[in-house]
């Protein structure tokens, strides 16, 4: 039987959410150059697949904390797939902003969360995890307690891995960086000079230039 990350890997492809580019490469926000590029919200355009995303985050949350009371999702990216998630748990939901609103009540947690909720915190993809780790500060901040997170997607930087330790979160996804190279190169999208040029830009994404 195919492995989980291998079927959204492929559901992932075959939608072009996610885009691989070795000789035309991208540039994130951050300014990174990224030969890479994954955009998770598309599946929300496909029924099939976004029941497919809802459901398997689901599964992943209820087998892995399922003493959860409460779910957030961060915002933008992954606010529909939470609100998704927790009604599909039937789970109160709440979105974290990445910065306070700076009208009305300047909130920085959208939703009502109880001192003490035991909170999963739901993304859409993990980069460097800096976005992500910011919402599960805030929501601590709140005096909850995170006890994990779920996400479509990870490229599996070195950073991140790190960053995820730290802050003593568990990370679970549907999907990685690995198994979308090894689908990528088994369906012809991708050529083995390519998935080198790509293994180059994850040792030090900062820093490739392409």
């Amino acid at each position: 039987m195919k492995a989980l990350d291998k079927i959204f890997a492929e559901k992932l492809l075959k939608i072009k959410a996610i885009k691989l580019q070795p000789e035309n490469p991208f540039t994130w926000a951050s300014g990174w150059k990224s030969p890479f590029y994954c955009d998770n919200r598309k599946t929300l355009s496909y029924p099939d697949l976004r029941t497919f995303v809802k459901t398997e985050l689901t599964r992943v949350i209820m087998e892995n904390f399922d003493e959860v009371d409460a779910i957030a999702g961060v915002a933008t990216g992954a606010i529909p797939q939470g609100a998704l998630v927790a009604d599909l748990l039937n789970k109160p939901f709440v979105y974290v902003r990445s910065k306070p609103k700076d009208h009305g009540l300047e909130n920085l947690i959208e939703g009502e969360l109880r001192p003490g909720m035991k909170v999963v915190v739901v993304e859409d993809l993990i980069s460097t995890g800096g976005s992500s780790l910011k919402a599960v500060d805030a929501i601590r901040n709140n005096g909850c307690e995170v006890i994990g997170m779920v996400a479509s997607y990870t490229y599996g930087f070195d950073a991140a891995k790190e960053a995820f330790q730290k802050a003593q979160v568990k990370l679970v996804t549907l999907t990685n960086y690995e198994a979308v190279l090894e689908v990528a190169l088994k369906t012809g999208y991708i050529t083995e000079p390519q998935v080198a040029v790509l293994n180059a830009w994850r040792k030090n994404p900062a820093q490739w230039k392409g």
